[in-house]
């Protein structure tokens, strides 16, 4: 493909809208709420999670809040995100976790993180990207297919397109790509039938569907 550097520029001037929970996350800047969120965020689409995070967090905002609420009023609070039950279960556990054997502190780096019961690469890289401002690639289902049909990277899984793009993509460009690609993927570059009439990239993008 063309230079990528001026395909995310584009996407960068093009200012597709947000969905609110995009906004949300791209707001925290605290790497406990980062993780929390995303946590609600996995399997389950922007606009249910969005209003299930407010209600969380009317209830706790700290990792020392959490820890005192039980499963119960936060499984009602998320519902219904996917696996609701499932999700307050590993929200206050690892609570508790970061309380008592981390001091208060979400860990900084990728192997602590994914550590916690239900996190994986994605959520890791996020929380160090959105949380802690350092480069990290967050690789979800938009940005692998996006950086595919675009013909930069051909992969066959979200985590082999982590390491690819670690090889190839500029490291200025690691924490943007994320809410940029999950953007374009949301707005045109869709899963099926993706606007390619109206995409502002379309003449960089080998179109590899």
């Amino acid at each position: 493909m063309k230079n990528i550097k001026e395909a995310i520029k584009i996407l960068e001037e093009a200012k597709q809208p947000q969905s609110d929970f995009v906004k949300l996350m791209d707001n925290f800047k605290d790497p406990y709420l980062v993780l929390i969120a995303c946590i609600l965020s996995l399997r389950t689409n922007d606009k249910t999670t969005y209003p299930a995070t407010l209600r969380m967090l009317e209830l706790a905002k700290t990792p020392q809040e959490m820890m005192r609420i039980s499963e119960e009023e936060l499984a009602n609070a998320i519902y219904p995100v996917g696996f609701y039950k499932n999700k307050a279960g590993q929200i206050i556990e690892l609570s508790k976790k970061i309380v008592e054997d981390l001091d208060g502190k979400v860990p900084n780096s990728i192997d602590e993180l994914c550590k916690f019961r239900g996190v994986g690469r994605k959520t890791a890289n996020l929380v160090m990207t959105l949380g802690y401002g350092e480069p990290a690639i967050c690789v979800d289902v938009h940005v692998h297919r996006i950086f595919n049909r675009l013909g930069y990277i051909k992969t066959k899984t979200p985590e082999e397109t982590e390491f690819a793009l670690r090889e190839k993509l500029p490291i200025e460009l690691w924490i943007p790509i994320n809410t940029l690609l999950v953007t374009h993927g949301q707005n045109v570059c869709k899963p099926i039938k993706p606007m390619c009439d109206k995409c502002p990239i379309a003449d960089y993008c080998d179109k590899l569907i």
